[in-house]
């Protein structure tokens, strides 16, 4: 299984600050089966945080995660971004998310991620932070192989 981990972030776009997010994720993809090429970092912009999904869906992965901009702040736009791309919602995954951090961090209930399918690749938005990308990859490890299964036509009893 292939993975795409995009970071949306201002400023680990422009190198003023580390993106741990995304490494923690890469790590975390690895540790679960994936193969995961380079964490891609894009501004928070629509355009190119959509742009970079639709790169990671023509090399067909099967799996896109994004980690930054699910928040409420004017730059947080990755929801829009990604929303085009959805063929069918999965608002349980992030529901998950919600229900798993709130106890740890109570305004995991601001995060706007979504989560979804497009033809054979699961799409799931994150927070920024290093925490909401260890309880992310928590879901993901519960989830992921099923809904591949069911992606990829696998019967289900």
């Amino acid at each position: 299984m292939k993975a795409a981990i995009i970071t949306a972030s201002a400023r680990a776009s422009t190198g003023v600050y580390e993106d741990k997010s995304g490494e923690i994720l890469k790590a975390g993809l690895v540790s679960l089966g994936y193969e995961v090429s380079d964490v891609v970092i894009v501004p928070d912009d629509v355009k190119k945080i959509s742009n970079a999904i639709a790169s990671a869906l023509s090399a067909q992965v099967d799996l896109i995660v994004t980690t930054g901009g699910t928040g409420i702040s004017p730059t947080d736009v990755t929801p829009e971004a990604t929303a085009p791309h959805i063929q069918k919602l999965l608002p349980g995954i992030p529901e998950a998310l919600r229900a798993y951090s709130r106890n740890k961090v109570p305004t995991t209930d601001l995060s706007r991620g979504l989560a979804g399918t497009n033809s054979s690749t699961l799409i799931i938005n994150l927070p920024g932070s290093p925490g909401a990308v260890k309880d992310g990859l928590v879901i993901i490890e519960r989830l992921a192989a099923h809904i591949h299964e069911q992606l990829l036509g696998k019967d289900h009893g």
